[in-house]
């Protein structure tokens, strides 16, 4: 009788041991699937970051070049030159308001 509650009582452990591990295993995953769309979200953070870096560097290299300074003017600054006439899409600006 004693060996058979015995046994008993390992099963239920056992099986206990099972679920628990089980239960650890799913959400596990859950936190791997969720910190790999982090790492994926930060990976292309990085690439955005090594192209704006490139370009910058381009930029510093190029800097009393004409076309530089001109593109550099004409982004950043909003300067045009005499006689240019600036075109607007108010559709686009619409479309990123609503």
């Amino acid at each position: 009788m004693r060996g058979s509650r015995s046994r008993i009582v390992t099963r239920i452990i056992v099986f206990a041991l099972i679920v628990y591990a089980g239960i650890s295993l799913i959400s596990l995953r859950g936190r791997i699937d969720t910190v790999r769309e982090e790492l994926n979200a930060v990976k292309r953070a990085v690439v955005e970051m090594e192209l704006l870096n490139s370009e910058l560097e381009y930029e510093i290299e190029n800097c009393n070049e004409p076309d530089v300074i001109a593109d550099i003017a004409r982004s950043d600054l909003g300067l045009v030159l005499p006689g240019e006439i600036i075109l607007y899409d108010i559709g686009s600006e619409q479309n990123e308001t609503e």
